[in-house]
């Protein structure tokens, strides 16, 4: 089928199944138009606890599907790509956790969306690019903090916080490698009046150069009030934006910043998964109910 004719029949499906599909802010366009909600991952977490059908079709990768099961555990939860998976989630494993927490006995853990079940069970609250300052703030200054995986965001949150941070040596290749100081330089010297926002997961290199810190919810949000900005996260947001808001100025950083495995999901996938109820996705019920103590918390503190 052609894609107007995968969208109609994405549609229809939807309709006859009682569906919802959520699409995160580094999908297609198509996928992220189709979408009955789109967002950040704490965006994402919250609707998936909150919304109400018996399918959900979560475009994204497989931690995000795996929060959602966990978090609204009445829905039957769709991966349409199976094999959408994030290299950062997978830079820790449960066991090396546990010995990196042998290290610093009592230290709390507090884990990136960005991991696996597992690790997210043995951490005491879970994390996104635009809460991690507010839950660091939460803790006391008895302890170093532990946080997983993502050195980028924890050193950039412990900053913003004031807090003494112990970060994992995990990283979005994206966001790590997806930017040079020759790609801010450059823009910032052709747009003089432009903002450059920067998503923390980026390197230190590229976060000193920042107007704004922010997530891609926050990116969003910024967007809708302002006009001329360069963006430095991956291209599926800026391309979404620019779709939206034809009229506004929207530059990417680099439109080499791409997460191969959020583009693995195709309207071709969507269409299969409302289809055949493919694929689903399903925790380990202890596993799940550890890790929903911290992804809990998380949302209580992000209140």
């Amino acid at each position: 089928m052609k894609n107007n004719e995968l969208i109609q029949e994405i549609k229809h499906l939807k309709k006859e199944k009682n569906a919802l599909i959520l699409a995160h802010n580094y999908q297609i366009v198509e996928i992220q138009d189709l979408a009955d909600y789109r967002g950040d991952s704490l965006q994402l977490s919250i609707l998936a606890k909150e919304v109400k059908a018996p399918l959900i079709v979560f475009c994204g990768v497989k931690f995000m599907a795996e929060t959602a099961a966990i978090l609204n555990p009445e829905s039957t939860i769709l991966l349409p790509a199976i094999d959408a998976g994030c290299p950062m989630a997978d830079m820790i494993s449960l066991s090396q956790l546990k010995a990196f927490k042998q290290n610093y006995p009592g230290s709390p853990v507090v884990c990136y969306v960005n991991s696996s079940v597992e690790v997210k069970a043995e951490s005491d609250v879970c994390c996104t690019s635009s809460n991690a300052v507010k839950i660091l703030k939460s803790f006391s200054d008895e302890k170093p903090i532990l946080f997983v995986p993502d050195r980028n965001l924890g050193s950039w949150a412990g900053k913003q916080s004031g807090k003494k941070v112990i970060t994992w040596d995990g990283y979005c290749l994206v966001h790590q490698y997806g930017f040079s100081e020759e790609d801010v330089l450059t823009l910032k010297n052709e747009y003089p009046d432009y903002k450059l926002l920067v998503h923390p997961e980026c390197s230190p290199q590229i976060i000193k150069y920042a107007d704004l810190v922010i997530s891609t919810g926050g990116m969003v949000d910024w967007v809708k009030n302002n006009d001329k900005a360069i963006i430095a996260t991956e291209i599926g947001l800026t391309e979404y934006l620019q779709h939206i808001y034809p009229e506004k100025s929207l530059i990417p950083l680099s439109p080499k910043a791409i997460c191969k495995n959020m583009k693995k999901t195709t309207l071709e996938n969507v269409y299969n998964a409302l289809k055949y109820n493919q694929y689903v996705i399903s925790v380990e019920p202890n596993t799940a109910q550890k890790a929903r103590k911290a992804i809990d918390r998380m949302l209580e503190l992000s209140r």
